[in-house]
């Protein structure tokens, strides 16, 4: 797992560019994690996410990992790998013996044998992380450490800048309805020229008096 200060510049470049082009919060966040596991070589990567009472990290989605071993418990945020939650990149050598990490023996079976976990923030609060998974014992760079956290930040800003963008649909989509609807009740009084409905945007055919 071999990565030079150029490559990570590429990747970057690679990963806003998919970020850049994905429209739902499932298809960007798997693009940012098998990213992260391709650009840095890793076995695998993958992103949890705060409960709102900030309790438990949740496995939102993940590359490279086993469905037993996304399933092997709740993860209470104060006993995995904490520092990561207050802010702090945590580099783990040996994950089957680091105390830091929750679920040792599941990691020994799953083949994972270190470990690096960035925080994710938005707005200087941290609300995941981003977690890269290595099959052979690593010690993680500075370069390797400021990749991973500029992809993780990057996603949280790319995930409330989808989340924007839907809510305009939304609110545009509600707008466009309300006029369908005015339009259509101003029947013969509305202009000579009616418009155009595409079929899937038209709702059922109502008799008069129906």
């Amino acid at each position: 797992m071999k990565k030079t200060e150029k490559n990570y510049y590429q990747s970057l470049y690679q990963v806003a560019s998919i970020m850049n082009s994905e429209r739902t919060a499932e298809s960007l966040l798997h693009s940012i994690v098998e990213s992260v596991a391709k650009a840095m070589g890793a076995k695998a990567c993958s992103m949890m996410l705060l409960t709102p009472d900030r309790e438990l990290l949740l496995h939102t989605v993940a590359y490279g990992l086993s469905d037993r071993y996304l399933r092997k418990g709740p993860i209470r945020a104060d006993k995995s790998i904490s520092d990561s939650l207050k802010g702090k990149p945590v580099a783990v050598l040996n994950a089957t013996e680091d105390e830091r990490v929750l679920y040792r023996e599941q990691a020994r079976e799953e083949g994972i044998a270190s470990i690096l976990s960035v925080p994710m923030k938005l707005r200087g609060e941290v609300i995941g992380v981003v977690r890269v998974y290595t099959a052979e014992p690593y010690r993680f760079t500075r370069d390797d450490i400021n990749f991973a956290e500029t992809v993780a930040n990057l996603g949280a800003v790319a995930l409330e800048n989808l989340r924007a963008y839907d809510i305009i649909q939304k609110d545009y989509e509600s707008f466009r309805r309300e006029m369908l609807q005015w339009r259509a009740e101003l029947g013969d009084e509305w202009t000579a020229e009616q418009p155009v409905v595409p079929a899937k945007e038209r709702g059922p055919v109502i008799p008069p008096g129906g």
